[in-house]
């Protein structure tokens, strides 16, 4: 009865015996590119910000998503957060709350009077930037944080482009924009105010500049032709938003109709909603198929704005508006049909989009086609140091965007100052839903951003959405699923058999003493985040 209970323990300690050479398969850890880093315009890298959320790591949080965006407090209450959209957790239960987790960690780093980062050393390169906009501002601090000297020239009164003269202070508090751009200033970058640039070349040889990038922005209305008699009042969305910035109110009259179906469209309905008129917006497509988000679209028709679809503007005249309805073909697009109606209106504002105004680079020579500046994949235009980003460039135009196209245009720019082509790093795989064991994650509501009371909605410009508080932003961070990458769960180092998985401490990881391991397979099969895959042994 003895030899058999022996013969159990030889083969059963994998602590007494190399079991290697049994293998076929080997488990190694990987790295894949989640995909929430995966969706975002500005490449954070959001997986590593949750990480040391989720363990109250706020200042090492906040670090890691300034490597790539200084601004979270901005981004936390205007981008479009497209990583959510992409969160795998949404396939469990919902997805995480991304975009108010990092605003809770911007309004944290205000709040301890966190600052950026000083530049290591100086390089005694001169940069300037045109545009003191999103992309304009990104440029200029990944350039500073590089040691160079960076000059932004604005003409507007106040930095900020149109997060400051486009997006309405309900959606963005003007005191959270000048918050942060104090401390870009604070970092050591030069705005110069109310300095209308008419020739970037001249500016350039002027100031001796090393490199130039361009962040015009879209600033001018698309027009429509539209007949409209002597008295009718008829402006563009950008100038009445524009206007809300200075001491006087614009005069809108009672009923207003809004031309368009875009988010700025929506934000002139809320906003003119919010100076006592009754706005109605005006779309020649469907509500689906309405470039608006859709959170934007509900939260205007809270507020009470009405909404006429497959719709058309046929002509204004004083005090009403002629309306034509429009109706699909059988290929889905809106065909005008002869049907006409006509309401009450004192004001007609036109969101048609927006253009950018390209005079101040005639003597430059980029190349321009279809209204924007070329550029390549490095944001470098036709001429040799002269990069472009934002809504002057080809491509979808919002905040987060521009703010990634300043950084690629810095890293780029940084790398042609020293005479080397900017190679962006390599992705990896994305990460699978299918390779994550759900099971391991219980069952957590997304954290509901709390709101501003419906009925203050409509007569206060505070802002609309709150923020979280730190519990709940704890709580929300906790909901990452990690995809693709270990976070040290332990679940490996408890499931092996053979005791092969070594722990290397706190932030090290795991490594593999593959002399004891056989490849069963069960750490990789266990892995909650799918970050260990069975390769072909080499041995």
């Amino acid at each position: 009865m003895s030899k058999p209970f022996a013969i159990t323990l030889e083969v059963g300690s994998s602590l007494d015996n190399h079991t290697g050479s049994w293998r076929t398969l080997r488990p190694t850890y990987v790295d894949h590119l989640p995909p929430c880093n995966a969706k975002c315009p500005a490449g954070e890298n959001i997986q590593g910000w949750l990480f040391r959320a989720e363990s109250g790591d706020y200042r090492g949080a906040w670090e890691v998503i300034i490597r790539d965006n200084p601004f979270p407090a901005l981004m936390g209450r205007v981008c479009y957060h497209t990583c959510e959209s992409a969160c795998n957790r949404g396939r469990v239960d919902e997805c995480v709350g991304i975009n108010s987790v990092e605003r809770f960690l911007g309004d944290y780093a205000a709040e301890k009077n966190w600052d950026y980062p000083l530049p290591e050393k100086e390089t005694g390169k001169k940069i300037l930037v045109i545009g003191a906009g999103p992309a304009g501002l990104s440029c200029a601090y990944h350039m500073r944080r590089f040691g160079h000297t960076v000059t932004i020239l604005e003409s507007a009164e106040a930095a900020g482009g149109m997060m400051r003269y486009g997006i309405p202070r309900y959606r963005l508090p003007r005191e959270i924009l000048d918050r942060e751009i104090a401390r870009l200033e604070r970092m050591g970058v030069t705005i110069e105010l109310n300095h209308e640039v008419k020739d970037v070349l001249a500016e350039k040889q002027a100031g001796h500049y090393d490199a130039v990038f361009l962040g015009l922005g879209a600033h001018l209305a698309k027009r429509a032709y539209i007949p409209a008699g002597d008295a009718s009042h008829v402006m563009d969305a950008v100038s009445l938003l524009r206007s809300m910035e200075g001491e006087a109110q614009p005069m809108i009259g009672r009923r207003v109709v809004v031309y368009g179906g875009g988010n700025t469209a929506v934000d002139v309905a809320r906003t003119v909603k919010r100076l006592g008129a009754e706005p109605l917006m005006v779309y020649r497509r469907t509500e689906q198929k309405a470039p608006a988000h859709r959170f934007e679209i509900e939260e205007a028709k809270e507020e009470g704005v009405a909404m006429k679809w497959l719709s058309t503007v046929a002509e204004a005249d004083e005090g009403e508006i002629k309306i034509e309805k429009m109706v699909l073909d059988e290929n889905g697009y809106p065909q005008p049909t002869g049907e006409f109606e006509t309401i009450k209106a004192d004001a007609l504002v036109l969101a048609l989009g927006q253009e950018t105004d390209l005079s101040c680079v005639d003597k430059l020579g980029v190349t321009v086609e279809k209204g924007s500046v070329v550029v390549n994949e490095c944001m470098m235009t036709s001429v040799e140091g002269v990069f472009a980003g934002g809504d002057m460039v080809p491509g979808e135009r919002n905040v987060t965007v521009a703010i990634g196209h300043g950084k690629l245009a810095a890293r780029a720019m940084d790398a042609w100052l020293a005479g080397r082509d900017y190679q962006p790093p390599a992705r990896g795989p994305e990460a699978k839903f299918e390779k994550l064991n759900t099971w391991y994650y219980s069952d957590a509501p997304k954290t509901v951003r709390p709101m501003l009371d419906l009925a203050r909605r409509t007569d206060t410009f505070d802002e609309v959405v709150h923020g979280l508080t730190e519990e709940n932003a704890l709580f929300e961070a906790r909901r990452c699923m990690s995809c693709g990458n270990c976070f040290e769960c332990d679940t490996c180092y408890g499931v092996c058999p053979d005791n092969a998985i070594i722990k290397l401490g706190e932030g090290k990881r795991f490594s593999i003493k593959y002399d004891y391991c056989k490849g069963c397979g069960i750490c990789a099969q266990e892995c909650p985040c799918g970050a260990i895959e069975m390769v072909a042994d080499s041995k």
